[in-house]
């Protein structure tokens, strides 16, 4: 009896999750603008799994439930959840943050991106954006390359402090519209070609005309001849005050223990101090490759400390961050450092720290030998992988330096 009525059951939840499994597709309004949705959903049994979809990239829910007909999906990694209702054949919802959702609406089959207008230009190619940062940076770099169907591309806009993730579209109109709606949140950008060869490139879902919504790009050879800055290099957007001196740290892990430069642990080690947030996609990008070189180099003296600086929200329970080490499986340090607005007074000795993340390489005498804003993510192949070669060459060329004698009488 009890068997029968376990199967009962679970042969009742399959057929409750059946009508929701599939292929939605759809869009969620965000300051005023539509941004294409694209969420795949499968059931297996009891269990069901969600992903929101972009081109071939997978952000995977944490969870999903549905109940009657009500879908409720968490991105706990990223602090934001997706809650539905199903009715006649439609998804229709919000997702977000508690602070910040947006309307969407899905259908079980999606009509997909209409192109249309004069014939898709060719854009391919490297592209630079005149920009006047705040970060103090001149040019950003716009990155397009051919996508799965004609007159459609796959785009990255490459700041300071990291890249856009991947942006996918097709020529409409007169201009390509490309977009992503992830775990991390959307993004809408529209490309339009210019009568001199330039890009006009808009930012869709800037509320603020003024606060770069319209910017210009040009060919990084029209862009020299026109005495264009360049993108700013990574490694010279942040210093430190005083080179000769220690790189200073003291901050509580997850569990309330105090960990600092002074502790045995980092006596005569290379010492990665990353700077981020759970909040903060590019810094999603840079865990798991920290994790690779925390794997592979430990061993031979390499320690990662990431300083973490969260809302007060997540000060106060701070779950998204927990999310974040549990979905990247990361065993080296983690910090709580203090929140967004506290991070040049925790780290005093940086100048013109103001990119998320920005990575401190320390010397086996506990110096800062680089250091280095942003990160080039896998959105970027060409920028991430120049970006991975480069810091592993420099943490095994740390690492080959002999640890100073006396270390520990250094540490005052």
């Amino acid at each position: 009896m009890k068997l029968f009525a376990s199967l009962l059951l679970l042969a009742t939840s399959a057929l409750a999750q059946g009508p929701v499994a599939g292929t939605w597709e759809g869009n969620a309004t965000v300051h005023g603008q539509q941004v294409p949705v694209r969420l795949q959903i499968t059931s297996n049994g009891n269990d069901l799994h969600a992903a929101l979809i972009n081109g071939p990239e997978s952000n995977p829910a944490s969870s999903a439930v549905f109940t009657g007909d009500h879908l409720l999906l968490t991105f706990n990694y990223y602090a934001r959840t997706l809650d539905a209702t199903l009715a006649d054949g439609h998804l229709t919802g919000t997702f977000g943050t508690a602070a910040t959702r947006y309307p969407i609406s899905l259908n079980s089959r999606g009509a997909g991106t209409t192109i249309s207008g004069s014939p898709a230009q060719d854009i391919n190619g490297d592209w630079e954006i005149a920009v006047r940062s705040a970060k103090g940076e001149s040019a950003w770099l716009l990155r397009v390359e051919p996508a799965h169907a004609p007159g459609a591309v796959k785009a990255v806009i490459q700041r300071i402090d990291g890249d856009t993730g991947s942006l996918y579209g097709s020529w409409v109109g007169n201009a390509y519209r490309i977009s992503h709606f992830t775990a991390a949140g959307p993004a809408l950008y529209s490309l339009t070609p210019q009568a001199d060869g330039t890009l006009l490139v808009s930012n869709l879902l800037r509320a603020d005309v003024n606060d770069q919504q319209n910017l210009v790009a040009q060919r990084p050879a029209q862009a020299r001849a026109a005495k264009l800055v360049g993108p700013t290099d990574p490694t010279q957007q942040t210093t430190v005050k005083d080179p000769s001196a220690r790189f200073k740290f003291s901050f509580p892990d997850l569990s309330g223990k105090v960990v600092s430069n002074t502790d045995p642990q980092f006596d005569g080690k290379v010492v990665i101090v990353a700077i981020g947030g759970s909040w903060c996609p590019n810094c999603h990008d840079e865990a798991p490759f920290l994790e690779s070189l925390y794997k592979q180099f430990h061993s031979r003296g390499l320690e990662i400390v990431n300083l973490s600086f969260e809302e007060g929200d997540q000060l106060k329970d701070p779950a998204r961050l927990r999310a974040f080490i549990a979905r990247y499986g990361l065993t080296y340090t983690v910090l709580v450092a203090g929140d967004t607005e506290q991070l040049n007074e925790k780290i005093p000795q940086a100048v013109n720290l103001n990119c998320w993340p920005t990575s401190f390489f320390l010397g086996r005498d506990g110096r800062v030998r680089e250091v280095h804003a942003g990160f080039a993510g896998p959105a970027n192949p060409p920028a991430h992988e120049a970006l991975m070669h480069e810091v592993t060459a420099l943490v095994e060329q740390l690492l080959a330096e002999p640890v100073p004698t006396q270390n520990a009488l250094l540490y005052f």
